[in-house]
């Protein structure tokens, strides 16, 4: 009879202050549930709004069956220590009231600004400790759409036409339309997912309104090309413990005539607001070339352990939209369900996020010799 393994302890990180706190505590509800019990001990970890750490009770509802994690404003404030390879710290007052729980692994479900753009991701490398995802250098260069597009662009991947505005550089409604070419645009927040803060203009006074609405949610914005009558198609993408990167089957989303496009309320608070096609209906070279371009583009911003990458598709015209490094995971989120249709459950999909995780934790402890 085989020696069972020791539990692991996993940090779970959820919240967070930009505005997709909602999301947040949403999808780590659906990641608790999927955690298996008999292989991980867990501590949740929530980021208030105003950028506190708090220990949550790990009894709240959430596992089972809770929409959300709640963030209690009078839990225990903590500390991650720097270099402390997943201790923390209890504190009470402004003073500290000892240790707090040690873990070996943080699960960083944050979406946005603070969360996915590696901020805290440096955190987490200051305090040793190994996390689920990509690293600092690729959650920039994902979270940020003006540096991925041209990124992406640079390495030769198809980019829907874009133009960057910020407030120190504003560019009036027909110079983004010769820029991009097409009066008919979406205009978005550089560094924001959730479809947070999108519009559509489609006229100068439309643009001014979609600029003035997007510029409160980020300093810069960008518009995009309107890809009429595209098809929006979204492919997830897993690294193992051993680096090998695999793309999962397609999915389709069809907003509701409602909303015109697959905005915010479409996806979280419009129980019908879009229809979720899975497998999409791509035929087998088509659903193939897809695949590829989203390993592609995982690889050419850096990403590690997770993405979203999503498509636009038009006829022959295939273009890569945006990248989501730490993806939605509520029970109606495209990422889980893309894999669950791969064969991959959420619970063995946790597995091996985690793997990835302690082993490029590892390999950076221990870094192979030149040579060797």
């Amino acid at each position: 009879m085989s020696e069972r393994l020791p539990k692991i302890t996993v940090g779970l990180l959820f919240g967070g202050r930009s505005a997709e706190h909602e999301v947040s505590r949403a999808s780590a509800a659906n990641v608790l549930r999927a955690l298996d019990p008999a292989k991980y001990n867990i501590v949740l970890i929530g980021l208030a709004r105003d950028g506190r750490w708090l220990l949550c009770n790990a009894g709240n509802g959430a596992g089972t069956g809770a929409a959300a994690i709640t963030i209690s404003e009078d839990g225990v404030p903590l500390a991650l220590v720097p270099g402390g390879k997943g201790q923390l710290l209890r504190f009470a007052e402004g003073e500290q009231k000892g240790a707090a729980p040690h873990v070996d692994v943080i699960f960083p479900v944050l979406h946005g600004p603070n969360g996915e753009d590696g901020t805290i991701q440096g955190a987490l490398e200051l305090a040793d400790v190994p996390y689920v995802g990509s690293s600092v250098m690729g959650s920039a260069a994902a979270m940020d759409k003006d540096v991925a597009k041209r990124l992406a662009r640079d390495a030769g991947l198809p980019v829907v036409p874009f133009a960057t505005l910020t407030a120190q550089t504003p560019l009036d409604y027909a110079t983004v339309v010769r820029a991009v070419g097409s009066s008919d645009v979406f205009v978005k927040p550089a560094n924001l997912g959730s479809s947070v803060g999108i519009s559509r203009a489609r006229s100068a006074e439309e643009f001014a309104q979609s600029c003035a609405f997007a510029f409160r949610f980020d300093c810069k914005i960008l518009a995009e090309r309107c890809i009429d009558h595209a098809r929006e198609i979204e492919c997830s993408v897993l690294e193992d413990e051993k680096g090998y990167v695999r793309a999962s089957s397609l999915g389709e989303i069809v907003p509701a005539d409602r909303h015109g496009f697959y905005s915010y309320e479409a996806k979280y608070t419009d129980s019908k607001g879009a229809r979720l096609i899975i497998p999409a209906d791509v035929p087998p070279e088509r659903t193939e070339c897809i695949q590829q371009l989203a390993i592609k583009t995982f690889q050419v911003l850096g990403c590690g352990g997770l993405a979203r990458v999503d498509f636009f598709l038009k006829g022959e015209e295939i273009f890569v939209n945006e990248v989501n490094t730490l993806p939605g995971f509520t029970s109606i989120s495209m990422y889980p369900k893309l894999w669950e249709a791969s064969g991959v459950s959420q619970s063995d999909l946790m597995d091996i996020l985690i793997a990835h995780a302690l082993s490029r934790h590892a390999r950076r402890q221990h870094p192979v010799e030149r040579g060797a």
